[in-house]
């Protein structure tokens, strides 16, 4: 290998490893506060919110930052996303994930190309917003074909997809959300075998079906995002979440980033999620202490 090559060889390699935690970075947990807009999926499904809206909730309420989930753009020229990003600039909101709804596992390559399509729009979008990161879906294992067979497929979309990211800048990642990416264990897989350092996890905490707390941790290492809840799920139930014990495993993990509430309940989210980014930066401040 020639010397002048090495060094970008390097890089390349180890953004594509998961953190090594070790005494200082655990010291050193940096967590920022953000708000989902699926939060308010009926507000918005119903416009009795705008997406200017939770910016300006954002601001209030002290967060960093809006994960703007973009179902409910109403179109994407300049005009509106350039309006959206002055907004998002004077309350000093960073809008830095878009969430998509691009999904990985599909069964021939004229659908795998349709999904590399979506994904290359919304990086325009993701870049002229300013924002940094994307989430994609795994998606649902195909009618008559196996999991085994829907994991290769979805590693070669997102192989094409975390092409057309690196040449933006911009950050994939694959959410743990039913379907090929169910558990911790499959996500991984999908993310190990893509092997690109423009590929992680946005894991969300709260999607797991069952053991919730070791399945966050096996995810943390490659989150690139983190959709935070109030419930997870042990031994098949919801139950309310140890938050201190989430951020524990992130803060072990090397993790730094943002926390993004996503209130999946639809009652009063005008009122409850103040009141539960008021409890979120609470210990977000108790664990940057220690």
């Amino acid at each position: 290998m020639r010397r002048r090559d090495f060094f970008p060889s390097i890089c390349a390699a180890s953004l594509a490893m998961p953190r090594a935690a070790s005494a200082a970075t655990e010291s050193k947990a940096r967590f920022r506060p953000a708000i989902c807009a699926y939060s308010f999926r009926d507000q918005m499904k119903d416009k009795s919110m705008t997406y200017a809206d939770i910016i300006h909730m954002a601001a209030e309420v002290g967060a960093d930052g809006v994960d703007l989930t973009t179902y409910w753009l109403t179109d994407t020229g300049d005009e509106t996303l350039f309006a959206l990003k002055k907004v998002a600039y004077r309350s000093a909101i960073s809008i830095y994930n878009l969430g998509v709804r691009a999904r990985m596992a599909q069964p021939t390559p004229e659908l795998r190309a349709g999904e590399v399509d979506t994904v290359r729009k919304w990086l325009d979008v993701a870049q002229r917003l300013g924002a940094g990161h994307i989430r994609v879906f795994g998606g649902a294992v195909p009618k008559g074909a196996t999991e085994e067979q829907a994991v290769a497929w979805a590693v070669e979309t997102l192989k094409l997809c975390a092409d057309e990211a690196a040449k933006k800048g911009i950050t994939l990642g694959l959410e743990d959300d039913g379907g090929i990416t169910t558990t911790a264990e499959r996500t991984l897989e999908i993310v190990q075998k893509t092997a690109s350092p423009w590929v992680g996890i946005n894991l969300d905490v709260g999607n797991f079906p069952n053991d919730g707390y070791n399945q966050i941790a096996l995810c943390a290492p490659y989150a690139t995002n983190v959709h935070f809840k109030s419930e997870v799920h042990i031994d098949h139930k919801n139950v309310p979440a140890d938050w201190p014990r989430i951020l524990g495993i992130l803060r072990k993990s090397g993790y730094r980033g943002y926390l993004a509430l996503e209130y999946e309940l639809t009652e009063r989210p005008q009122t409850v999620v103040p009141q539960l980014m008021a409890k979120m930066r609470e210990v977000i401040r108790a664990t940057e202490m220690r």
